[in-house]
């Protein structure tokens, strides 16, 4: 049986992170690294740890000291394009905290890995104060993430009914900071 520390992630935490990520993005969308998409991924430092606002908390296995899941927050809302117009306008940069890189590596799902991370997320949005609302996208094919923020949050757009041609197919959430 596992035991897992959640904690906010500090610079020796940084690779086992990023390997996290890296292979979510491989394994778990097929994508790949994208430069335009991804560059957090390969920065975490500056993307999450040195702006005030913005936080990286990791799950870390205490039989081994690896990292065994990631998630994210920052200020940036959703960007336009490729999302919809709308949801940049509803959810802007600076007041919007936007949920992101919540993967948890296959041999440790099904742990509530994910929503303790989350919650860490929420509560840090709730104290770092000036946040509106808290976003995310996901995608429906990702490894149980959709039936978990259908838990948390509501949905705001589903791309596949709501965007001409299915849009990117992502779904997008709103979760409640109160």
């Amino acid at each position: 049986m596992h035991g897992y520390r959640i904690r906010t992630a500090v610079p020796a935490d940084l690779g086992g992170a990023r390997a996290v990520m890296l292979d979510a993005v491989y394994r778990d969308f097929g994508t790949g690294y994208v430069p335009d998409w991804h560059a957090d991924i390969v920065d975490p430092e500056s993307f999450y740890l040195t702006p005030p606002r913005h936080t990286l908390l990791v799950a870390v296995d205490v039989s081994d000291g690896t990292v065994a899941a990631t998630a994210a927050l920052d200020a940036r809302g959703p960007a336009h394009p490729p999302n919809p117009p709308w949801l940049s306008e509803r959810y802007p940069s600076g007041a919007t905290a936007q949920l992101r890189r919540v993967y948890v590596r296959p041999e440790h799902r099904r742990r509530g890995l994910a929503r303790r991370l989350v919650d860490g997320l929420l509560d840090f949005a709730r104290t770092e104060g000036g946040y509106r609302a808290a976003y995310l996208h996901t995608y429906p094919h990702s490894p149980g993430a959709l039936g978990l923020w259908q838990t948390l949050g509501r949905v705001v757009c589903d791309e596949r009914t709501e965007v001409p041609g299915g849009g990117s197919g992502v779904v997008h959430f709103e979760i409640p900071l109160h």
